[in-house]
């Protein structure tokens, strides 16, 4: 690309300023909308596959359960087809534990009578036994299982969870891809009037032995300088709103179960390659027609 080209381009972006900026807000508005969405289920996709990992079954006792009664069902669990390992957590382990976690709540606690919580086993399970099928059929086995009282587990949970997020995943691309379909006509709109306001000019060019391609470059370069701007502004002011709501999110919420992060470097190279094709793509379908007649 000549020197020229940049010139008749940036000339172009400075004489229809208001045209350009309609669609560097549209582009804008365009990567913030699609981004986001792309973004939470990024997020939401990861939390889901950690909470996947290590499925854990949590067995509680009856309130009259003996230590010979324990190691009895402890035996019995170990047993059963699909248990990796099994750890018994007393009442009073679990009190500790609940008093931890809940560090500036604790003295709630501190005036109990006795204690609430039951015994119980944490059950880990092998990967293969990790299936929905699997776990309730061990689920069932163990409720069987003569002085346990619940048994509780968030496979279910996690499957309607799943649910949910893939059907809000389907509506999110199907309203990024209406939001590229406008940028597109935004931008194509917005070629099609500076070539109609240009068009003596284009006449001329062609009568003096102007290419076609030497016509439509300075408009590509526009284009493409547009999707530019409009990917940084949107990236921006999406990394402005992910910071702020992660700074109000607390921090102890988020360290372990949570782990919220925003787009790889990678990531948002593809975002902006992108938000430059709808300006080039949009272009480009202005001057097929254009120049056809």
């Amino acid at each position: 690309m000549k020197p020229l080209h940049f010139k008749h381009a940036l000339s172009d972006i400075s004489n229809n300023r208001l045209l350009n900026i309609v669609s560097i807000i549209t582009i804008a508005f365009s990567v913030i909308i699609t981004s986001s969405i792309i973004l939470f289920f990024t997020n939401t996709t990861s939390i889901l596959n950690i909470w996947k990992k290590g499925v854990k079954v949590m067995v509680y006792l009856s309130p009259e359960v003996s230590n010979e009664d324990i190691n009895e069902i402890q035996k019995k669990i170990l047993g059963m087809y699909g248990v990796k390992d099994i750890a018994f957590i007393s009442k009073e382990e679990a009190l500790k534990v609940l008093k931890q976690q809940m560090k500036r709540q604790s003295s709630l606690l501190d005036n109990l009578k006795e204690n609430p919580l039951p015994d119980a086993f944490e059950i880990h399970l092998i990967e293969s036994s990790e299936v929905w099928e699997k776990i309730e059929s061990l689920v069932s086995q163990v409720e069987s299982i003569p002085k346990v009282e619940e048994v509780e587990y968030g496979q279910k949970w996690l499957a309607r969870f799943s649910g949910i997020v893939y059907i809000f995943k389907l509506s999110g691309y199907a309203l990024g891809i209406l939001f590229f379909i406008a940028s597109v006509f935004i931008v194509a709109n917005m070629v099609r009037l500076v070539l109609y306001a240009r068009r003596d000019e284009i006449e001329i060019m062609r009568l003096v032995g102007a290419s076609d391609r030497f016509i439509k470059t300075p408009f590509y370069i526009e284009c493409i300088i547009q999707g530019a701007v409009g990917g940084i502004i949107g990236l921006l002011l999406l990394f402005l709103v992910f910071s702020s709501f992660t700074s109000n999110v607390d921090q102890g919420i988020t360290s372990d179960l949570i782990n919220i992060k925003f787009f790889s470097f990678t990531s948002l190279s593809a975002i902006l390659i992108c938000s430059m094709f709808i300006g080039w793509f949009g272009c480009f379908m202005s001057l097929k027609n254009y120049m056809k007649t």
